[in-house]
């Protein structure tokens, strides 16, 4: 049996955070990961480039069914420029995109490459081909794996959420909670595409591949998003939809509005009275196939003229505020991240240690910290894992 002072479950990117500032600290580190290589979702991230961090953390762009303000402290302690600074130091080309999400120029490669040297540099030790068997605790931890027992006074879950099962996930970190008596949020996919009912893909799945610029939100809970959204031959994709589905429960209707920021109700009427038909008019600000479609499905399309006040107003109403009913989401395979997991309430926002167990940590996915897409959840995977590995 290897006796350290630190154990770490996971080999992701809060894990490895978390075993580097450790490590530094002095503190000896021992690293289990159950595949075969490390950082397997940096490396998958991003289209294989990585969106590392936001330049933008806050956190009200972190969804918890706990305080709103748990992930403050963590986040505060480590920020974006923080983790930005460690790349530029390995020589990391990257650049901004859209709404400061930042990327590397080359490869996802690199950020895992970076994390274990530095991990390798501060002396923390990585263990593949670790597959946890049994968690104990006696005076210490003693982790049982197929590589051996490991004892130590601090065991850290950074095992994630269970979106990508292709790469091997596990509900592991969720039964170490409940093992040690710490309540576990039901996990449920997050960041996924939505699929039509059979209805509404007959009427819009020959749309697939069309992008319009929406505003979305889940009817019952969470803010607005505007960006785009992508039709499929299954349903709803896109940034907005993505971003929607995190705050929608199953059973929930979605609502698009169709020209974010106008008034259609006041569009229309600018137009009414012409021969033109109302699909046609609307082709003006949206794609063609688009507005035949909705009109199939959710206003027939007639000439302006024959359209009274109130059919107008009803048919801007539902361009502003189309409601539809999803069948369900895409489900792990496709969602990007885990919405759930262990309740903030059982953790200090502080160092991320179990009030009930001391010693034991969740960090990064497998807490009920949720961020929006775009760099929010690799910026939580290194906060929490820093604010961890300051205490061990």
């Amino acid at each position: 049996m290897k006796s350290v002072d630190v154990i770490i479950a996971g080999g992701g990117a809060a894990g490895l955070m978390c075993a580097l500032t450790a490590a530094r600290r002095g503190r000896s580190v021992v690293v289990l990961e159950h595949g075969a290589r490390l950082g397997n979702k940096i490396l998958i991230s991003g289209g294989g480039r990585c969106n590392f961090t936001n330049l933008h953390v806050e956190a009200r762009h972190y969804l918890t069914q706990g305080s709103p303000d748990f992930c403050k402290s963590a986040l505060a302690r480590f920020q974006p420029a923080d983790f930005l600074a460690m790349v530029e130091q390995h020589g990391i080309a990257w650049h901004e995109k859209k709404l400061g999400q930042l990327f590397c120029d080359g490869s996802s490669k690199q950020i895992v490459a970076m994390l274990e040297s530095e991990c390798a540099a501060a002396g923390a030790t990585m263990v593949l081909g670790a597959a946890v068997q049994d968690v104990r605790r006696e005076a210490q931890f003693r982790v049982a794996t197929s590589q051996g027992e490991f004892k130590g006074a601090s065991l850290v879950i950074a095992t994630g959420g269970l979106s990508f099962p292709q790469l091997g996930v596990s509900p592991l970190g969720y039964r170490v909670a409940e093992q040690f008596g710490l309540k576990v949020i039901p996990p449920r996919p997050g960041l996924a595409p939505l699929v039509f009912h059979p209805e509404d893909a007959k009427a819009f799945g020959e749309l697939s591949g069309v992008s319009v610029d929406v505003s979305i939100r889940a009817v019952l809970a969470g803010p607005a998003f505007r960006e785009n959204l992508l039709f499929t031959h299954r349903g709803l994709s896109g940034p907005a939809v993505l971003q929607a589905s995190s705050y929608r429960r199953e059973g929930e209707e979605i609502v698009v509005d169709l020209l974010p920021g106008r008034s259609a109700a006041a569009l229309l009427n600018q137009e009414r009275g012409v021969s033109r038909e109302l699909k046609t008019v609307l082709s003006q600000w949206m794609p063609q196939r688009v507005a035949e479609a909705w009109c199939r499905r959710q206003f027939p399309s007639r000439p302006m003229s024959r359209l009274s006040h109130a059919e107008i107003r009803e048919a801007g109403e539902r361009l502003n505020e189309w409601r539809i009913q999803p069948a369900g989401d895409e489900g792990y395979p496709k969602a990007e991240v885990t919405v759930g997991g262990v309740d903030t309430a059982e953790l200090s926002s502080k160092t991320l240690e179990s009030w009930r167990v001391p010693g034991l940590y969740f960090i990064g996915e497998v807490v009920d910290v949720t961020g929006w897409l775009g760099g929010y959840n690799f910026q939580w995977a290194w906060a929490s894992g820093h604010a961890a590995g300051q205490r061990v």
